[in-house]
């Protein structure tokens, strides 16, 4: 349909030109003419102009931010019921009868209800307890997708579900320090980030809005349909969650292919949500206390395993907590080999009353990450540690907000200092092979390794390490060469390495940029300078700064100077050649080569390329393993006759080939 092309090309404009304009201004150099911008500028401001719709993220309207004391409340005019669910294909069958279905999404978020009136935006408010919720309005106009303006003009109100994707989760998680709060979820940080006070936290947060029922739009006529319904949606600019109409006799397929979808989907789902198309029909069974009769939901059917618990391991990390993490005999679930799950908290295991040898269930939560479903035997047997296992320090329990947790009360524990020095050897830091948590634990114990430099002194060492179990000369000779090989390193590797709060991968390359990369000038920088550097802001620049101010740091810092020697990008004295000098790189779907995208981006850059968010005609190549893919960077790579290449390919040229 032509209107669905016109959106599809106003939410590519807005994020092409928003790249644009962030290179423009944070950039180290522009990836587009002035002209070039004004020319796509002017069409998408043609294209909302003939749509009657705004988008969130378009350039033409900026929305200010807003910080509240506090969320106000509201009634819904109608109750927001949850939905009555199963997981037996059968009972969802039955359900469906000789009816024609929606099957969608049960995206996992935050339900959130939008108004428009008059084609604009007038409120948003989250489902709450059902009967009442929050006022999140001025959160809703910087989600990243949702419209502000739509060219329907009557009252219009709708239900969707607010959500940030496992890219996003984990590129948030990433910026954030070892020393803070990480999200557990997509589901928790979405939620959290809805419903903060501060709209400008939302929009860093890249919340994006999915409709799933139209409540009201008076003066339409939908012929009976919530297809037609769904469509009228996507008229109007939103994104609708996607659906499949389908029938009893066609369940089984509709239903394999969510399956099969759901394993790369990009979006938390917890299942999906069967709705009759038939809207009188649906209406006319009513609800429940609890349930409309017209939708039900069908979770995925998680694959359990019964199997023995062997011991419980007590997990000390860095910032003192100690977690208890269930060992158990292996089991095979959804085609892997499973022994480990955490219990993630005591209160968590005093609810499972878990005791060495109970038999117990365990499946893998939305197929992926395992957990304990249940507990056969409960013989409530397994005791808390009384000291921390490895330093023998006191413990004692925290509890938050009824949430019981372990910690270890020694500031000197070697644990918080093996989760340190574990993260400044991984590959994103100091990249030296052949110390695995296990190993610096032995070398923490036996008083060789205090502070970072140490690492590079352990040469030192060499007889002690060579008879010490699990090592041996093959292995300390090994680990001898990947520490010299480690000495040479760049500046972000070392940032992210010393485990600054805030200071994630990403956040290190960017500080790094900032600043030259000079490693003098970051350490001397004002809070203020600090902020400016693209991903920082004020709270994270504060931490920077304070972080170089203590005296501890700095004579470690200036201790670990004179090990190593820090490399700026062309300066390398292994090579000045960069193959990918002055070509711009767009990455899209899945990777294979790489372990995930950011590793793709750091071998492009360190090739001197650049690594851009959209497809422009200053693009030189999209990077894709299915090149027939019809995403919009394909649509735009192909239509601005930018090459696309598999990975293979791009390995292939950064060899010169």
């Amino acid at each position: 349909m032509a209107e669905t092309k016109d959106r599809e090309r106003m939410r590519e404009l807005a994020e092409i030109l928003d790249a644009a304009s962030r290179a423009y201004y944070n950039g180290p150099e522009e990836i587009m003419s002035n002209k070039d911008y004004d020319r796509l500028y002017e069409e998408l401001e043609a294209l909302e102009k003939k749509t009657g719709t705004v988008l969130t993220v378009s350039p033409t309207h900026k929305v200010g931010y807003e910080v509240l004391d506090e969320l106000p409340k509201e009634a819904h005019a109608s109750a927001q019921l949850s939905l009555d669910k199963t997981k037996d294909r059968e009972v969802l069958r039955a359900f469906i009868g000789d009816q024609k279905t929606l099957i969608s999404w049960k995206l996992d978020g935050l339900t959130v209800v939008l108004t428009y009136e008059a084609g604009k935006l007038q409120k948003a408010v989250t489902r709450g307890n059902g009967l009442i919720g929050e006022v999140v309005t001025g959160n809703a106009r910087v989600f990243k997708n949702i419209p502000l303006e739509i060219p329907y003009q009557g009252q219009l109100s709708l239900r969707g579900e607010a959500v940030i994707s496992y890219e996003d989760f984990e590129k948030i998680n990433e910026s954030l320090g070892e020393n803070e709060v990480h999200y557990k979820n997509p589901r928790n940080l979405c939620a959290g980030s809805v419903r903060q006070l501060n709209n400008e936290i939302t929009a860093k947060r890249n919340v994006r809005f999915f409709a799933f029922a139209l409540v009201s739009a008076e003066g339409v006529d939908f012929k009976n349909s919530r297809m037609e319904q769904f469509n009228f949606l996507e008229e109007q600019g939103f994104e609708v969650v996607e659906h499949v109409l389908t029938s009893r006799e066609n369940l089984d397929q509709t239903l394999s292919y969510f399956e099969d979808k759901v394993q790369h989907y990009p979006i938390p789902s917890d299942g999906l949500v069967a709705l009759y198309d038939d809207i009188a029909y649906g209406e006319s069974l009513g609800s429940t206390a609890k349930f409309p009769r017209n939708a039900f939901a069908f979770k995925w059917k998680d694959e359990e395993a019964e199997t023995k618990l062997l011991q419980i391991e007590w997990s000390p990390s860095r910032t003192g907590l100690i977690n208890p993490v269930a060992v158990f005999e292996p089991v095979q679930l959804e085609g892997t080999t499973v022994s480990r799950a955490s219990v993630h908290n005591i209160s968590i295991m005093r609810s499972l009353k878990l005791g060495i040898g109970d038999t117990i269930t365990v499946f893998k939560a939305n197929m992926i990450i395992p957990q304990i479903a249940e507990n056969l035997t409960c013989s409530d047997n397994v005791k808390i540690p009384e000291k921390c296992p490895v330093c023998g320090g006191r413990v004692s329990i925290h509890d938050a907000l009824g949430v019981q947790t372990l910690y270890c009360e020694n500031p000197d524990c070697a644990a918080k200092k093996i989760k340190r020095f574990t993260q400044f050897v991984s590959r994103d830091a100091m990249n030296i092979d052949g110390l695995s948590e296990m190993t610096l634990e032995k070398l923490i114990g036996r008083g060789f390794i205090h502070f970072f430099g140490d690492l590079f002194r352990l040469g030192q060492h060499r007889a002690d390490i060579i008879e010490m179990e699990g090592l041996g000369k093959k292995s300390q000779a090994n680990l001898e060469a990947s520490i010299e090989k480690a000495r040479d390193t760049t500046l972000p590797r070392l940032l992210f390495g010393l485990g600054i709060p805030g200071i994630g991968v990403a956040n290190a390359r960017g500080l790094s940029k900032a600043f030259d990369f000079d490693l003098d000038l970051i350490r001397n920088a004002s809070e203020e300078a600090l902020a400016e550097a693209e991903g920082v802001g004020g709270i994270m620049a504060a931490q920077i700064s304070q972080w170089f101010a203590d005296q501890k740091n700095k004579e470690e810092l200036d201790d670990l100077l004179t090990e190593i020697r820090l490399e700026k990008p062309g300066d390398s004295g292994k090579s000045t050649e960069k193959i990918l000098e002055g070509k711009i790189f767009v990455i899209t779907g899945d990777v294979h080569q790489f372990r995930n995208r950011r590793e793709l981006k750091a071998a492009i850059e360190e090739a001197g390329g650049k690594v851009t968010g959209s497809v422009s005609s200053k693009t030189s190549y999209l990077i894709n393993n299915d090149a027939q893919s019809s995403s919009s960077k394909n649509r735009s790579a192909l239509k601005l006759g930018v090459p696309i290449l598999t990975e293979d390919q791009f390995l292939e040229l950064l060899k010169g080939g």
